[in-house]
């Protein structure tokens, strides 16, 4: 345990440099996350005979990608960035990845944001490919968790969004405190737990949008019950009841969200198919 303790001070987050731009696990365990779950969709069409061909879901990644990383960046500017005001001036500086000449990456991305730009790039993909926007949704629903399962293990990776102090044996020293992998705490619930309940639920489903109110709701619950363990914002702290997180306050109204959407479309689908799918 004492190694795994000192986990940090043994692990360089660079994978290793091409030249002079270095290359981190985290973005190889995002871009692995990426193709797992684009891999395991196109299997789920396949299996469960879907109908979504190969090159449209390929296709559709593409949108879906956009709005992520889009709807990721802005969410963080509008929920978390304290100089929200500065981008409304200085909208180029947004993507910009270099800081005083020297490339750093961009930084800062909110997970409820890349919901949203995830939301409307779906949409607009459904809509100009005719695709219908529900089953899109529901098949990403049970193929995104096992991709997500990774990008959190790349936060732990990268030695970011680290926990809050602890005594636990299995605790892990960040700058000479001893912390929850809090991270590792969301890749097992918000990743495999999600992935697992969701997959062999699918066949189940009594209406086309069940499974992505279903994912809404369940990663609300797992991400605000493993906020207790993430040590939130500095510059935020705890922006409710003296104890709730921004991501808290945001998975509420995610699970929210996610349950007035269940009602609406179960309502709907009872009105186009009186028996169900």
């Amino acid at each position: 345990m004492e190694f795994w303790r000192h986990i940090y001070q043994h692990f360089d987050p660079v994978a290793f440099t091409i030249g002079s731009f270095p290359v981190h696990w985290y973005g190889l365990m995002y871009v692995l996350a990426l193709l797992v779950a684009l891999f395991f969709a196109e299997w789920l069409a396949r299996h469960d005979r879907l109908p979504f061909q190969k090159r449209e879901l390929d296709i559709y990644f593409i949108y879906a990608e956009i709005g992520v990383i889009v709807g990721a960046r802005l969410g963080y500017i509008l929920f978390y960035d304290p100089h929200t005001s500065y981008y409304l001036t200085h909208p180029w500086q947004i993507f910009n990845p270099f800081l005083n000449g020297h490339f750093v990456g961009i930084r800062g991305f909110s997970y409820h944001g890349a919901i949203i730009g995830f939301l409307l790039a779906t949409w607009l993909y459904a809509r100009k490919y005719k695709k219908d926007f529900w089953q899109l949704l529901d098949l990403v629903a049970v193929a995104v968790p096992l991709g997500y399962f990774f990008g959190r293990v790349g936060n732990f990776l990268n030695q970011e969004l680290i926990g809050r102090p602890t005594d636990v044996a299995w605790g892990i020293d960040v700058g000479g405190i001893v912390r929850h992998p809090s991270q590792l705490y969301e890749a097992v619930c918000e990743g495999l737990i999600l992935f697992l309940i969701l997959f062999f639920y699918r066949k189940r489903k009594k209406f086309h949008g069940e499974l992505i109110a279903l994912y809404g709701f369940l990663y609300g619950l797992f991400r605000f019950i493993c906020e207790f363990f993430r040590e939130p914002d500095l510059h935020l702290g705890f922006i409710c009841c003296g104890w709730m997180s921004m991501g808290q306050l945001l998975s509420l109204i995610m699970m929210g969200a996610a349950i007035l959407l269940y009602l609406y479309r179960r309502r709907q689908s009872a009105q186009i198919h009186p028996k169900g799918l």
